[in-house]
């Protein structure tokens, strides 16, 4: 039931908070439309860059716009590059968000996912953000919502990174909670996925947001199974192959593998398989700021879909300098952790069971957060 997802993801959380440093604090703002009342909070630094950049970060069940404030790093490196976020807050009880109505899967059809659509024009009509660089991410219940977002209002957003989630429509229903999904039993083909993101806006012919997930393979929570059915759902949006272009071990750090889908140079869909991790992955936050764009190669640009179907690209040479490229392979070892790893700032670093990299990139120390998590700060 709910409460699982709700314990944990709470304490998956909790061991991933960082030290909270942003300038200013929460505001909350009042939309319309807002059919269901979702909170919504916004964080404005000090310094604001021109047409500024716009996150949506989405919490958990049993969180809240104010714990995914501090629990993540968002806000302190909205204070370094000068974009805007907007931290939605469940309506109901057990503060999970509505990932399942007919109405949250439909664009302007009600439900939380209008409510923050409302939000997201509101920034970019107060506040000058640049209405091409809009994302949203999430974790868990708020991954459920950063798939919804990006499937019923594609208009809205240029990227979306989804920790620990399932595909969009996966709940679909009448209850807020769909057993089925969660423990990774509903399976459909890549056309069949597509065509429900596709269906939340009929007649879209508009760029998408380009997709990235992540997810551990110990996830009893949204288990394991949903993200291989989430990989198919976004490549089929963007028409391009289902198998991976480029597959690279031990990214970003050890027991990690990342799978890119489409043009290597500029993918459209990146996953994250972490080995032996369970609900729910920390949040990555500098590869999301480069995913979006804000920092780094990232490209800023949305993808146009094309025809429904599957296409071979080619693989060009690659442009990551640590990892290796390998034919595509699942996670079903752990590997050893290499010689002189170094994991990159706000990265784990360490914690009970942990077999990944003990040291910290330039810029950054190991700092313990608990006996099961340390972070690079």
């Amino acid at each position: 039931m709910v409460s699982k997802i709700i314990k944990s993801a709470v304490a998956a959380l909790l061991a991933v908070a960082g030290v909270q440093a942003a300038q200013n604090q929460l505001q909350q703002i009042t939309v319309s439309p807002n059919p269901n009342n979702v909170g919504l909070y916004v964080y404005r630094p000090t310094r604001i860059a021109a047409n500024p950049p716009l996150i949506v970060a989405i919490h958990f069940c049993t969180g809240s716009a104010q714990n995914y404030f501090t629990s993540t790093q968002y806000a302190n490196l909205a204070d370094t590059y000068g974009f805007i976020v907007i931290y939605p807050d469940a309506p109901r009880s057990g503060k999970c968000f509505d990932v399942h109505s007919t109405q949250t899967l439909t664009h302007d059809g009600g439900g939380d996912s209008q409510g923050i659509a409302s939000a997201v024009k509101y920034a970019i009509a107060n506040y000058g953000v640049d209405p091409k660089r809009v994302f949203v991410t999430g974790t868990s219940s708020g991954a459920m919502m950063t798939n919804v977002m990006a499937g019923s209002y594609p208009d809205l957003f240029a990227a979306a990174s989804a920790y620990s989630g399932v595909p969009f429509a996966c709940f679909a229903g009448t209850s807020e909670w769909n057993s089925a999904c969660a423990n990774g039993q509903v399976s459909h083909t890549a056309q069949q996925w597509g065509d429900l993101v596709r269906a939340a806006y009929p007649g879209y012919t508009g760029p998408r947001p380009k997709f990235m997930q992540w997810h551990g393979t110990a996830d009893t929570t949204l288990y394991y199974p949903n993200f291989a059915q989430g990989l198919l759902q976004w490549t089929n949006v963007f028409n391009v192959s289902q198998t991976a272009t480029q597959t690279f071990s031990n990214n970003p750090q050890a027991s990690y593998t990342k799978t890119v889908y489409g043009d290597a140079s500029n993918p459209v869909v990146i996953g994250y398989s972490a080995q032996g991790v369970g609900h729910t992955v920390p949040v990555h936050e500098s590869i999301d700021l480069d995913w979006f764009g804000i920092t780094g190669s990232g490209a800023t640009t949305t993808a146009a879909p094309t025809t429904t179907g599957t296409t071979t690209t080619a693989v060009p040479t690659t442009t990551t300098a640590a990892p290796t490229t390998t034919t595509i392979t699942t996670a079903t070892s752990t590997p050893t952790t290499p010689t002189g790893c170094l994991s990159q700032k706000w990265g784990q670093c360490g914690g009970l069971t942990w077999t990944g990299c003990t040291a910290c990139a330039a810029g950054s120390t190991c700092q313990k957060q608990n006996d099961y998590y340390s972070q690079c700060l």
